[in-house]
């Protein structure tokens, strides 16, 4: 049986577990800030893990006794900045929405304001930079369209050859250069290959929010927690917003079984023993029975400690460009990760050709199905050349 204690945070900054200790309503928070000695490494700190609209609105209620000024003012400004962001997130959700319902656009909503309203009660307590939309892959073309007749553009960064995007890739990125908006759009939950729920699937068990524009469709709580703990597992829970998450949805409840079934179906359990692990060590959270089991395999505990290197260094992925060595770790750590199943894919995937195939021999598109037998060589040749 894997105890909790045995995960090793030893070398993570103590001001990280101030900052969720602030958020445990079992601790006395006047305590918490007493003991903090570095104000400003506290602060990089909950700014940078994302946490800081929930930390204030802990600390408002405390009428902010014992916090620094210069402290006070500036989780003050970023909580008003990200106040007015959730706000045209949520106004502009509210515009996608109505403009895919008119043209009968079956559309879920995975992150963004949303996740606020449904996990904290307020959308202005969980931060966003963007909006994240799922549609079936047959409407796809339609989806586009109607963006770009909105003034949106999109971000042409994915390269394919032979369709695929479609199986290696899991949304498109669209701009609003005048809203300042950004929307991913879906058609997977996460990149491929890989087996997950399909969007009939998702679409059947969905939940619909009402908000003060309107109702917004979402994932069920069984499919969200099995979505937020791949997300978060994708990244290395290297910020610890994602982890709240779970801590969140998990003290709320769902039903435990249903969620168990799909983590199996999907081969999704040392994941999410992975996160429970994190959760419980960091955050406090109370596990129920169903989900204390799944914290018991190895290979849970393994891939829980293999996050930390992420917690000890405040990495940001999202940052170019990331030092070679975190770039290094992270790529040896997404093969870690993977199932059974997502590494036979993956293998099998190497074999299907890649963009970098056409660049190094630019074919008619009549003959990419060349790729496949020329693919070792041209493979060979980018070595002997690089």
């Amino acid at each position: 049986m894997i105890q909790i204690e045995r995960l090793d945070v030893s070398q993570v900054p103590k001001e990280v577990f101030s900052i969720t200790q602030v958020l445990d309503d079992r601790c006395q928070v006047g305590e918490v800030l007493h003991s903090i000695e570095d104000w400003k490494l506290w602060l990089t700190m909950t700014l940078h893990h994302r946490l800081f609209p929930v930390v204030y609105s802990q600390l408002r209620a405390i009428q902010f006794k014992g916090i620094p000024d210069e402290i006070q003012a500036t989780l003050n400004k970023h909580y008003q900045k990200n106040v007015f962001r959730m706000l045209a997130l949520s106004a502009e959700m509210s515009r996608i929405q109505a403009l895919f319902d008119e043209h009968n656009i079956r559309v879920l909503s995975l992150k963004g304001p949303v996740l606020g309203i449904d996990l904290y009660g307020d959308m202005s307590l969980r931060s966003s930079s963007d909006l994240d939309v799922m549609v079936s892959l047959r409407d796809l073309v339609k989806v586009e369209h109607l963006l770009e007749e909105q003034g949106y553009v999109k971000d042409e960064y994915i390269q394919s050859v032979l369709n695929d995007w479609k199986w290696r890739h899991h949304h498109f990125t669209y701009l609003h250069p005048d809203r300042q908006v950004k929307v991913e759009v879906h058609w997977r939950l996460n990149p491929g290959p890989g087996k997950e729920p399909t969007f009939e699937a998702l679409w059947q068990r969905k939940r619909t929010l009402s908000n003060s524009s309107g109702e917004l469709h979402v994932l069920s709580r069984e499919d969200l927690f099995l979505f937020l703990i791949t997300h978060g597992a994708r990244h290395g829970w290297s910020r610890l917003r994602w982890l709240h998450d779970i801590d969140r949805l998990v003290r709320q409840g769902f039903q435990w079984d249903e969620a168990t079934a799909l983590l199996k179906k999907y081969s999704f359990e040392d994941l999410a023993g992975q996160a429970l692990l994190l959760c419980e060590k960091i955050f406090n959270t109370p596990l129920p029975s169903p989900l204390k089991q799944l914290c018991q395999s190895k290979r849970a505990f393994f891939l829980a400690q293999a996050t930390v290197f992420y917690l000890e260094r405040r990495v940001n992925l999202h940052q170019e460009p990331v030092p070679e060595d975190i770039a290094s770790y992270h790529k040896v750590y997404l093969r870690q990760i993977m199932n059974r199943e997502q590494r036979l894919l993956y293998v099998v995937s190497v074999v299907h050709p890649f963009y970098t195939d056409v660049e190094t021999l630019p074919l008619p598109k009549q003959l990419h199905f060349l790729y496949f037998p020329l693919r070792p060589f041209l493979f060979l040749w980018r070595k002997v050349i690089s």
